[in-house]
């Protein structure tokens, strides 16, 4: 995925838009920011800058997904 902007205005308004800090997209994936650092260490969610570590709302959100089909799959009793 390619993105362009014409202005810097365009840049920070996406910015702010799309990138979650960690504490953020802990709280959308509903896990502690322990269970998020596993998931980076293990490849399964990628951090788009290390230190402070922030995520792309997008793969968030496609891992919000993810994990959610995966609880009522296997925690069926949440419910």
């Amino acid at each position: 995925m390619e993105y362009k902007f014409a202005t810097t205005e365009e840049l920070l308004e996406f910015l702010s838009e799309e990138l979650l800090s960690a504490a953020e997209a802990a709280e959308v994936l509903d896990i502690s920011k322990v269970r998020l650092g596993k998931l980076v260490k293990d490849d399964k969610l990628i951090a788009v800058k290390e230190q402070p570590k922030m995520f792309l709302k997008s793969m968030v959100l496609e891992k919000k997904d993810e994990l959610e089909s995966l609880r009522k799959k296997y925690r069926p009793y949440d419910e």
